[in-house]
């Protein structure tokens, strides 16, 4: 791989902001988007600062009045239409993720219907929204409970998703009566401004969502504004951290997810070559870069972790990395070059700890791609606890192998790390599955399933250091987390018999 860096194609495209229905450009600053497939500069996005966040925030104030007013039947009609456009645009979206990103077709296509799947939970937003009702309380007296939007709130998601966590917030925020400040990953823009306009297109009043590119200003402004209700983040667990505390500082509902190191748990008694087929892609699947990969695989004794050993080994032969947009690739670059070297980096550390590297990706070549930020799968055998490899999210397609006597050692090793996202066992064994899907500290677990991300119509979320804030992400915490509780207690005293009869059919139009 070439180390120099490219040079900056000054006639690439500028990425602007989507604010109160238009795309926008400010003559800010702007930062370079690569393809990390070659290395090159596709494209350039302008970073907003501190005013660029406050005229969204003023257009999404201006537009939430009449939004928080459209009956949620309405609402839920917009978004029936975007999954419409989602499905009908689909190619383009994912050759936009897979161009930005690195991460194969595949991979995007399976990134945008997990998405749509959000968009369809969305559009129950009626069915949701109907509240609960008790007649005759005391004399004459009837209570309800009602759920009512907060306001503007506010989503600050990764490159690594740049169409999936984005859905995972706005609809659900927005059918629910919100508008929606959203500040993506400037790695990668391009599929989330697509996608903007897509809903755009499907009747969405202008100024009910909006999409700032930036920095650290941005995030703050957002973080800090008096405007905003409420926050969302995906990322890493300091930043995740610092957008909690600094949130809730300020008055806001703040759900932040975080970091994660998955384990696998491998039993004596798993299926190997199943095990190894599921751990190929869950390990190396969009190059690492997912926080459900699965990054540490825990043999339970060492003849099951030695088939393990082998038969990754052999697959890893067998995987073809490449560039995502061609057929035939099962693994893409990483996302830039700053991230290569970083991922790179824990290669060398992992060998200077002493774990031994099986498989060695650092020196991959591919054809016509010289300047890629390609790193090809990569595979340690016994790793220790406390070694850096073993403790930190490396996000990138290292897989390490760890070897214990029993479930319970393997379990300590998940209950015992600073992070509790997800993890998985790989057996034939009822009890043994069951024990360790009820006693797990983790907050996902999977039984014989390598990603178990809960679909839709569920939430998605950590334990201990991966989830801060008390609702997990999509699905009917959503609802919790876009809206507060009203309950409403009423009497009328009887004024007599009403006269005058209303033979109209009342609707909502």
């Amino acid at each position: 791989m070439n180390q120099s860096t490219p040079p900056i194609n000054v006639e690439a495209e500028t990425i602007g902001h989507f604010i109160d229905g238009q795309v926008i450009t400010e003559n800010g600053p702007t930062q370079p988007v690569y393809n990390p497939a070659t290395g090159k500069v596709i494209r350039r996005v302008e970073l907003g600062g501190r005013a660029t966040v406050e005229k969204a925030i003023a257009a999404a104030q201006a537009a939430y009045p009449a939004w928080r007013e459209t009956p949620p039947v309405k609402r839920a009609r917009i978004m029936f239409r975007f999954k419409e456009l989602l499905e009908a645009h689909a190619d383009e979206i994912c050759k936009l993720m897979t161009e930005e990103h690195g991460k194969v077709l595949a991979d995007s296509l399976g990134e945008l219907q997990r998405a749509i799947e959000n968009v369809e939970f969305a559009c129950s937003a009626p069915q949701l929204l109907k509240g609960e009702h008790s007649r005759n309380v005391g004399p004459a007296i009837d209570s309800w409970s009602e759920f009512q939007p907060l306001g503007v709130v506010a989503g600050i998601t990764p490159f690594n998703f740049p169409v999936m966590v984005p859905i995972w917030m706005f609809p659900a925020a927005i059918v629910f009566g919100n508008t929606f400040i959203l500040k993506p990953s400037e790695k990668d823009p391009s599929s989330t401004l697509f996608v903007a306009r897509l809903l755009k297109e499907a009747g969405l009043p202008n100024g009910v969502l909006n999409i700032v590119n930036g920095g650290k200003e941005a995030v703050d402004t957002l973080l800090t504004n008096p405007q905003i209700q409420a926050v969302s983040f995906v990322g890493s667990t300091p930043v995740a951290e610092y957008v909690y505390t600094t949130g809730t500082a300020h008055g806001k509902r703040v759900q932040a997810l975080g970091g994660a190191k998955n384990h696998a748990i491998v039993m004596p008694d798993a299926d190997v070559d199943n095990a190894v087929n599921a751990l190929m892609g869950a390990a190396y699947g969009s190059c690492g870069e997912r926080c459900m990969a699965i990054p540490v695989v825990v043999a339970v004794g060492e003849e099951i972790g030695d088939k393990v050993v082998e038969k990754l080994t052999g697959a890893l032969a067998n995987m073809k990395v490449g560039n995502g947009l061609e057929e035939g690739c099962d693994m893409g670059p990483l996302v830039t070059r700053d991230h290569y070297e970083k991922v790179r980096g824990y290669v060398d550390i992992g060998i200077e700890e002493g774990a031994d590297l099986v498989v060695d990706g650092r020196d991959i070549e591919v054809e016509n791609h010289p300047d890629g930020f390609f790193l090809g799968g990569c595979l340690f055998d016994n790793v220790k606890p406390g070694m850096k490899i073993y403790q930190d999210e490396i996000f990138g397609p290292v897989l390490s192998v760890v070897r214990t006597n029993s479930l319970e050692q393997a379990m300590d090793l998940i209950d015992n790390h600073e992070y509790g996202n997800g993890s998985c066992i790989f057996t034939r064994d009822g009890e043994a599955a069951r024990y360790f899907t009820n006693h797990v500290h983790v907050g996902m677990v999977g039984v014989n399933v390598p990603l178990p991300v809960p679909v839709a119509y569920h939430s998605f979320g950590g334990w201990k250091r991966s989830l801060f804030g008390d609702l997990s992400i999509y699905g009917p915490d959503s609802m919790r987390f876009y809206t507060r509780r009203k309950t409403i207690t009423q009497r009328w005293p009887s004024t007599g018999i009403r006269e005058g009869t209303n033979f109209s059919f009342p609707s909502n139009s």
